[in-house]
């Protein structure tokens, strides 16, 4: 029994078939964005049926026509980066390998490359990071909340840079230029 087989639902919908279960003639003569049909065959030991649930081995599947890298995001899957720093400017990017969904159908390899946002977040919040610069800022509430504690003492025995550096740092999370000790982002 080919591999392929145990990704296949018996006698559904040719029309609702994963990708891999079928075979399709390819248009790339199809105008981007543009409704296509495509003469397809279920491949072999696949079984499906048409609306009036008669056995079919060849049917034809209605898409848009745009190759898999285009779809939109809800459409495939990513990996995600475990090495992010995100506190940099511009915001940093990593390589990921994306692949389409079982029931979406596409044009061209449906496993590709793609650069993605560093997009984590190490669950601090912004808003409590200004609070904080606020209301303790002379003290270095805010930095140690952030994870800088080095900072936080500087802030601590220097009584917030006799308040010069509390204003500095208001401003700096105020804008989100300062922010995680960790690279993550607010949330």
């Amino acid at each position: 029994m080919p591999p392929y087989v145990m990704k296949c639902p018996s006698n559904g919908l040719c029309s609702r078939l994963p990708a891999d279960c079928v075979e399709c003639r390819t248009n790339f003569s199809c105008v981007y964005g543009k409704p296509v049909t495509f003469d397809c065959t279920v491949k072999p030991s696949v079984t499906c049926v048409d609306q009036d649930f008669r056995s079919q081995k060849n049917f034809i599947l209605n898409m848009t026509c745009r190759f898999c890298w285009q779809l939109p995001e809800t459409d495939y899957e990513c990996s995600s980066s475990t090495s992010c720093m995100t506190v940099s400017c511009p915001r940093q990017r990593y390589a990921a390998n994306c692949t389409v969904r079982d029931h979406v159908h596409c044009l061209g390899n449906r496993t590709f490359p793609k650069m993605l946002y560093c997009n984590w977040t190490g669950g601090y919040k912004w808003s409590t990071a200004l609070a904080l610069s606020i209301t303790l800022g002379g003290f270095g509430a805010d930095r140690f909340y952030l994870g800088q504690w080095r900072e936080g003492l500087g802030k601590l025995f220097s009584f917030g840079g006799l308040g010069i550096w509390t204003l500095i740092d208001v401003l700096l999370i105020g804008v989100g230029y300062v922010g995680p000790a960790d690279g993550s982002l607010y949330i």
